[in-house]
């Protein structure tokens, strides 16, 4: 089970064509500072491919990298980051609409909230749009190192309350410290994709490569 190759293929702007993709797509989604890249880069098994920063609002634009000549990871802009203009928040939240809209190859998409804390409104929307779009989200609880172990139940009944979601809709806890929940998330890609993975696509355990 290894990743033989990551590639960032390409990089869309608020002006960009998006691209007419012949392989499946995972999506990711979330607000500024919630773990993306972070849980990118574990589930590509390297250790900052996916550039991560203290600074929220980094990922202005949707990224596509290529895994294995396969799939695509789509990493969407974060939203929802105070310190930009409101101009700016409502081009890159069409930018993640405009994608949604026009995709034909996304296969399942992720939606990344902070376990600690209830989802803001901002996080509603982006819920309300995936949904409206005809996808499912599934819903990744990032920072579960951060609370404690009994407090995770609690947590995920107040995400899925503040989100209206459905009870069937996944929840799933993640540490990208721990990697606690990276075998569930590629459950669910696995399910997403057919198994059209198999096993060349799926990280190998241990030490994340540079």
């Amino acid at each position: 089970m290894q990743i033989k190759s990551v590639n960032l293929e390409t990089v869309c702007g608020i002006t960009s064509t998006l691209p007419e993709n012949d392989k499946p797509e995972i999506a990711f989604a979330g607000k500024s500072n919630v773990g993306k890249s972070s849980l990118i880069n574990g589930l590509m098994n390297r250790k900052a491919y996916a550039r991560t920063s203290a600074q929220p609002g980094k990922t202005q634009t949707i990224n596509f990298y290529n895994i294995n000549e396969m799939l695509y990871y789509v990493d969407l802009p974060g939203y929802g980051y105070a310190k930009v203009s409101e101009e700016l928040k409502a081009k890159w939240g069409k930018m993640i609409e405009k994608y949604l809209r026009t995709t034909k190859q996304l296969k399942i998409i992720f939606l990344l909230l902070d376990i600690r804390h209830e989802p803001s409104a901002n996080d509603k929307l982006m819920y309300d749009w995936i949904v409206h779009q005809g996808y499912e989200p599934v819903i990744i609880a990032t920072k579960l190192d951060k609370i404690n172990r009994s407090q995770k139940d609690k947590q995920i009944k107040l995400l899925r309350t503040g989100l209206g979601a459905k009870k069937e809709t996944k929840i799933l806890p993640f540490s990208a410290l721990t990697k606690q929940g990276r075998e569930e998330i590629w459950d669910c890609i696995e399910e997403a994709l057919g198994f059209e993975t198999d096993e060349a696509a799926k990280p190998v355990t241990g030490k994340p490569l540079d």
